[in-house]
């Protein structure tokens, strides 16, 4: 029998609401999240059993090498109406060796920053473990953290071991690899939700993998203003570029050899692809996501209204992926 081709996949958003806002997982392979498909021969299935079943056709060689059958990273939306809990995420060996998991790199996308907005990454100047546990326990985190006010179009690489939150009102695009390795540390009164954190996953448990340096912002990768496409984070687990898509982008999908994801930040776009000889167009709105197969032929990104931004991620550790407008 001939192999059935894949196509575009796109998922069934996952809402969970909190005290401070909301969460909207819109690609994740944890188990106890598991984005349903929603359209084509595939639909109904879920991303694990997807994974299961079709593997490297999904994500490509070089990342089903890396990760195997989890796939590689998640994609969340968070809505930030109050303060989000004081959290921090593990390196990868910790990961590993600790709870058999992913480490957990992230990238936050700010897509807009209204009243009282207000990030908090790593610390304001060195401190240490004993500092910090007396200031999660007794109160008075805020004055360890570093803290700044973000603006529509600002990124963040948070690293393992920096303790990050957000405040006021926010929305947010977290690109991250496939973990469920988030810590509660301070919950700024408020005791943890157990839909958000795992109880075991507490502020004395995360002390010895914590960076108590002063924040320092990860170097981003070289962007030439104008250009547009910009690399956000470019590191072995994963790439994230920003398409400002103002005309066509011819995909060459084979020069990645590697699962591509759109996250549409604003407007809107059509991916244009023939599957077995046949052209098939895809929508993708505001707030949405896509899931390109590795296996999928090359295809056209095309804006379908002005001002459409959309996030790229992939993994490529060793080819350069070739983008051309058209």
């Amino acid at each position: 029998m001939e192999e059935r081709k894949l196509y575009p996949l796109a998922f069934a958003p996952v809402v969970n609401e909190y005290q401070w806002g909301s969460e909207s997982f819109l690609i994740a392979d944890l188990g106890y999240v598991d984005s349903i498909v929603t359209g084509g021969w595939l639909a109904g299935n879920t991303l694990s059993e997807v994974m299961d079943t079709y593997m490297d056709r999904i994500t490509g060689d070089g990342s089903y090498a890396f990760t195997g059958r989890q796939f590689p990273v998640q994609v969340k939306r968070i809505s930030v109406r109050g303060r989000m809990p004081l959290r921090v995420h593990p390196d990868k060996d910790t990961a590993s060796q600790r709870y058999d998991c992913l480490g957990k790199e992230k990238l936050w996308y700010i897509v807009r920053a209204g009243k009282g907005a207000r990030i908090f990454a790593g610390f304001a100047s060195d401190t240490d473990a004993s500092a910090l546990y007396a200031a999660c326990t007794e109160g008075g985190a805020e004055k360890l953290l570093h803290s700044e006010t973000p603006f529509a179009g600002r990124f963040y690489r948070i690293m393992p071991g920096v303790p990050h939150a957000a405040e006021g009102e926010l929305e947010i695009i977290e690109i991250s690899e496939s973990s469920p390795l988030d810590f509660f540390l301070h919950g700024w009164g408020r005791q943890p939700d157990e839909e958000e954190f795992d109880p075991a996953l507490d502020l004395t448990e995360a002390l010895d993998f914590i960076n108590y340096g002063k924040w320092k912002e990860p170097e981003a990768p070289l962007f030439h203003k104008g250009e547009p496409l910009q690399k956000l984070i470019d590191i072995p687990e994963f790439r994230v570029t920003r398409l400002d898509l103002d005309d066509p982008l011819h995909i060459y999908s084979e020069r990645f050899d590697s699962f591509i994801v759109y996250a549409c930040v604003s407007g809107t776009a059509v991916i244009k692809m023939d599957i077995d000889g046949v052209p098939v167009n895809y929508a993708l709105k505001e707030g949405e996501t896509i899931l390109i197969p590795a296996e999928c032929p090359e295809f056209h990104l095309v804006p379908d209204s002005k001002g459409t931004v959309i996030l790229e991620a992939s993994f490529c550790q060793e080819a350069e992926p070739a983008q051309e407008e058209v």
